[in-house]
């Protein structure tokens, strides 16, 4: 899954925004894989829940190895996440983490519970993605305040990488609607498939 590539947009946004600062001392690079590893492994856990068959362009880790595998690796990515943010001996990154790491559990079980509900809202809807993929993108770019001693930053980074995550998960439901298959590296219409309801489907809906 690591190997097939990705856009690494988290992690080069823990980056960006520890370098934003200029005073870098190189734990930045351990969270940076820190949060890729734990977004790879909600991949991992994802691709079992929905039955997913591609990702990246290539069969999913669950078809190649099965679901049992899929899921262990998950797990294990995540024990290696912590252990990099512990390393690192700051307590308060690694409260920002482990926070998102449950939040992102939490929006799990609500995209769940909004399965099949066609009457589901957009508020509805922007809770779940916000919990599901922005709050990542929302502790990655945190974490960069946080790293370099510029709590006061800490907000504002927080809000730029949350609101960046909702608009990329914007444009990644609209895609499985447009999509060219083979560009986007996974099977287009599962969402539609697993009665995932997702803005393409509310605004339809609503017409």
């Amino acid at each position: 899954l690591i190997e097939a590539g990705g856009k690494r947009l988290r992690p080069m946004l823990t980056v960006a925004a520890a370098m934003l600062f200029g005073k870098a001392d190189g734990a930045q690079t351990n969270y940076a894989a820190a949060v890729e590893f734990m977004h790879n492994a909600t991949l991992l856990h994802d691709d079992v829940v929905d039955n997913s068959d591609m990702r990246r362009g290539r069969p999913a880790a669950r078809i190649v190895w099965g679901n049992p595998a899929s899921v262990l690796v998950g797990d294990f990515l995540l024990g290696q996440a912590f252990q990099m943010m512990v390393s690192t001996e700051s307590v308060q990154a690694l409260k920002i983490l482990s926070d998102a790491s449950a939040v992102i559990a939490k929006g799990e079980v609500m995209q769940l519970m909004t399965e099949g509900e066609p009457e589901t809202g957009i508020d509805q809807y922007l809770k779940v993605v916000s919990a599901k993929t922005a709050v990542l993108f929302a502790a990655a770019c945190e974490l960069g305040a946080v790293l370099t001693g510029r709590e006061a930053w800490q907000e504002s980074l927080r809000q730029f990488g949350l609101h960046t995550g909702i608009a990329f998960q914007l444009v990644d439901d609209a895609l499985d609607y447009a999509a060219d298959q083979a560009r986007l590296g996974k099977t287009v219409g599962d969402d539609f498939r697993e009665g995932k309801v997702t803005l393409p489907v509310i605004l339809a809906y609503s017409a």
